[in-house]
């Protein structure tokens, strides 16, 4: 099946680089099977202005900071802000790092990751040199997971909440099933009302079908859902041992992250009775 026909169509591969107007990307070195090619470190400014916006550091790796920071200074600009979508290691370690080669402050949802004076909430806008971010609540990856629509670039920020390639994982105790159902339809409203086209995604390769990876998305969630459901009704009482009969096709190296996924799901089917 070629990428143009796969759900999202994403971009041939994971490409360094400027992929839309406002928006470039600085692959980390952290590749792995939950972290695909690595974090993808987001580079936002407009064409002229003279600062950016950085968009998960990533893992606290000197070397990709300093790779990010020669980026946004070959093209003439400062740091100004640095907004993180979730507080996983992969992609707010380095933040700290990253500020202080930066002098720019941190900002995000959980007050913990922060640096300043301001956080991120959903509602607000981020303005840096001109450029306009719509900061979006998406909770279910974790609580404190955010998306940042690019509305200049009809394109959207989504951390792990959608990824370039594959499902992400629901991290239960923190992230709910429920939650992360709200949040895909949160993101597919803005495909209707607001034009958005382009995924970017914490992992992985730009989707350019955002509104088709959204329902990939949803579909994908209810089919996993019905199957946890079928197996619990089939004697399954464990999430080791649903995971083991559900995802049995699945590389094994990502069960451990299958089973948050499955006791995400099994906490949603008691909340609602279904089990």
């Amino acid at each position: 099946m070629s990428d143009a026909v796969l759900p999202g169509r994403p971009m041939p591969g994971v490409r360094e680089g400027r992929v839309t107007e406002r928006a470039a990307l600085v692959l980390a070195p952290n590749p792995s099977p939950m972290t695909l090619d690595g974090t993808n470190t987001w580079i936002l400014a407009e064409p002229d202005a003279a600062e950016a916006v950085v968009v998960d550091p990533g893992p606290e790796d000197e070397g990709h900071l300093r790779r990010v920071l020669d980026a946004v200074e070959a093209a003439g600009r400062r740091v100004a802000q640095i907004l993180l979508t979730h507080g996983h290691p992969d992609h707010a370690e380095g933040a700290a790092r990253f500020a202080e080669l930066t002098r720019a402050p941190v900002r995000a949802l959980d007050a913990r990751l922060r640096l300043g004076d301001e956080g991120l909430g959903a509602g607000d806008v981020v303005t840096t040199g001109g450029l306009e971010l719509r900061v979006v609540a998406t909770p279910g990856h974790t609580g404190d997971s955010l998306s940042f629509q690019l509305p200049a670039d009809a394109a959207v920020l989504t951390g792990d909440t959608v990824l370039g390639r594959g499902t992400t994982v629901v991290a239960h105790p923190d992230g709910r099933l429920g939650d992360y159902l709200d949040s895909l339809r949160r993101l597919r409203s803005l495909t209707v009302d607001d034009g958005v086209s382009t995924v970017l995604p914490g992992h992985g390769p730009v989707l350019r079908d955002a509104q088709g990876a959204l329902d990939h998305y949803l579909v994908h969630r209810a089919r996993r859902l019905a199957q946890v459901e079928t197996a619990v009704e089939n004697g399954y009482r464990t999430a080791a041992e649903i995971v083991a009969h559900v995802y049995a096709d699945v590389d094994r190296t990502v069960w451990p992250a299958a089973e948050l996924s499955v006791r995400a799901q099994l906490d949603y089917l008691r909340e609602h009775g279904l089990i």
